[in-house]
């Protein structure tokens, strides 16, 4: 296992970590879910970016692979739940 100082990665976990932040205050604020699916989408972003930084990318593609499916699918989700709720209809 080796660092890999990319600076491309360490600017993505830290946005990511800060969607992460901000989904979390959205839904705690607003009772809304969708913030809340799209921080945890980011955080599932985070957490992979993360892990190629600290250097378990090839350790752990497969995990890796199924983590990232995972938090587009949740984005797909937030929009979905977004698009066909009753405040964008107004």
């Amino acid at each position: 296992m080796s660092l890999n100082f990319d600076p491309i990665l360490i600017i993505n976990v830290l946005l990511c970590f800060v969607i992460l932040v901000f989904g979390f205050g959205g839904f705690k604020k607003t009772k809304n879910t969708v913030p809340l699916y799209v921080g945890l989408a980011f955080g599932l972003f985070g957490i992979s970016h993360l892990a190629t930084l600290i250097g378990l990318k090839d350790a752990l593609a497969g995990v890796l692979i199924t983590l990232r499916i995972l938090a587009y699918l949740l984005v797909v989700f937030a929009l979905y739940r977004f698009f066909s709720s009753d405040h964008f209809r107004r």
